[in-house]
């Protein structure tokens, strides 16, 4: 079989490859546009860990190509330094430094300068995380406790409002960690992000699906009290569960106000033993905490009748092929794969080890509290109703 010849791509190419990155393309899709294989592509966009490197330009104060070409003309013409600058209406020592960098008198080009000026312009300033190691040692003890790049950025700032130096955003962190040329987070690092990939992906990328069973009897989310859309009142909770390997599962609750979370040990999925667990769980709580219950179309609430019998919660169920109806346990259940992820066999653990788990997620500072923890929220609630 004749081997293909290698491809260079040019600069409009790469645009393009960016382009469609960006809006959620796989590497695959992207490599059918030039007619060659993902690999080709996965190399360019790999080399800045899936982050678009930013336009490069030149300085103002920098001579020009033209500026150049004068310079090579009197060169030629055997001018003096100060006239050429005069002629230019540059330093004397701007023009003694270029000519003397650039060959010299006999051996000066100005393509070849003005190319060699642009070679040496790569120099990447330095992040905030390598002028700071003391903030970089903190970013990198948060992201150790599974701390989102967002999490932490809020955090600093609440932490440290006087001082910019450990103020970071989330982008510096990514990129601090996805372009390794920056030498400020080791690599290591990325295996506690909540996707362990080794490119950064864009959000558009993939869409989750549902392929649920019918329920009967069913009560839809748009029934639902408008005082639970609004997040003002708390005890309204979403559910789903989370599978691992071995047909294993956990069932997933939070609460809308404060993001609080509840993990549930299931022994199977089906719907009385699913209840059964959830069942027990509510009468943990108060009544006015625990009000209502949203849940996806999974056959494992089936039983929701017998639920709500039992324990005055009202159950109420997302529209067909909608899980996003239920955002805030989807974003949790994104959470949480950073603890069990996807072939980890949950089966494994106590009620006591995902009491310890959903225990860290509590006390991770939340951008939608205001960088507060759901913890703090949910205390709050529930010294006011004692």
């Amino acid at each position: 079989m004749k081997q293909r010849p290698r491809i260079y791509y040019n600069d409009s190419q790469k645009a393009l490859m960016w382009e469609r990155w960006k809006k959620g393309d796989s590497l695959q899709q992207i490599a059918q546009l030039f007619d060659r294989n993902h690999s080709s592509i996965q190399g360019i966009l790999a080399e800045t860990g899936g982050i678009r490197p930013a336009p490069r330009c030149r300085s103002r104060l920098a001579l020009t190509l033209a500026e150049r070409e004068e310079i090579s003309r009197a060169v030629v013409m055997g001018r003096s330094i100060r006239s050429i600058a005069e002629l230019l209406g540059r330093a004397p020592s701007t023009i003694s430094r270029e000519i003397k960098r650039n060959g010299g008198q006999a051996g000066y080009r100005a393509n070849q300068a003005d190319q060699a000026a642009w070679d040496r312009a790569r120099r990447p300033k330095d992040c905030k995380l390598v002028q700071n190691r003391a903030a970089a040692y903190l970013v990198a003890g948060k992201l150790k406790m599974q701390w989102s790049p967002e999490q932490i950025a809020g955090w600093l700032k609440r932490t440290f409002p006087d001082d910019t130096s450990y103020q970071v955003s989330h982008e510096t962190i990514y990129r601090s960690l996805y372009i390794q040329a920056r030498g400020a987070l080791k690599k290591e690092l990325l295996a506690h992000l909540r996707r362990t990939r080794v490119m950064r992906r864009s959000i558009h990328h993939t869409q989750k699906t549902a392929n649920h069973g019918r329920i009967v009897d069913t009560v839809s989310i748009s029934e639902r009290p408008a005082t639970v859309e609004d997040r003002a009142v708390p005890g309204h909770w979403e559910g789903d569960l989370l599978f691992g390997s071995g047909n294993s599962q956990i069932a997933t609750l939070v609460e809308r106000h404060s993001r609080y979370v509840m993990l549930v040990k299931v022994a199977n999925k089906d719907t009385e033993t699913v209840t059964n667990a959830l069942i027990k769980n509510a009468r943990k709580l108060p009544q006015d905490l625990y009000k209502t219950l949203t849940w996806d179309r999974g056959k494992e609430m089936a039983d929701h009748k017998r639920f709500t019998l039992a324990t005055d919660i009202q159950v109420y169920f997302c529209d067909p092929q909608n899980p996003w109806q239920r955002g805030t346990n989807e974003n949790t259940n994104g959470l949480l794969r950073q603890y069990f992820p996807k072939g980890t066999e949950i089966s494994s653990y106590s009620q006591a080890q995902l009491n310890a788990v959903a225990r860290k997620l509590n006390q991770r500072p939340r951008k939608t509290l205001g960088y507060q923890t759901p913890a703090e929220i949910f205390n709050l609630t529930v010294a006011s109703t004692d």
